[in-house]
């Protein structure tokens, strides 16, 4: 059995300053917290999200709803053609988006963390 790794937790600057290196075609990865996804996406999974993916009507994705505060839903749009972002668990409300451009990054794929052959894509 391998033994674990310590990986340490650095606490964000006391300013919320948020610097990226990413120049917008990045990929990262984030770890799904929270039950606001379920059934599809579970706490504990990891996203691969592309942050210069092209965004569509179904899509999973990374948005900032708020300065400095970032939510991942699924992008649909509304009866009136505008967009609005929904939890697939339906205890959440949907959020209305004054446009795309608050969208960061779209999810491509889906992996159960130590589990080689589960993953799963999105388009």
């Amino acid at each position: 059995m391998q033994k674990p790794i310590s990986i340490p937790v650095v606490p964000a600057p006391a300013e919320h300053e948020f610097t990226s290196n990413c120049d917008g075609g990045e990929v990262v990865a984030l770890m799904v917290l929270g039950d606001s996804m379920e059934p599809e996406f579970i706490e504990g999974e990891i996203l691969v999200i592309e942050m210069s993916g092209l965004a569509n009507d179904g899509s999973f994705v990374v948005a900032e709803v708020a300065e400095e505060d970032f939510i991942f839903r699924q992008l649909m749009r509304d009866e009136e053609g505008g967009w609005q972002l929904r939890a697939l668990n339906p205890a959440y409300p949907d959020i209305a988006l004054s446009g795309l451009g608050s969208i960061k990054g779209v999810v491509t794929q889906k992996k159960k963390p130590g589990r080689r052959k589960e993953v799963k894509y999105y388009a």
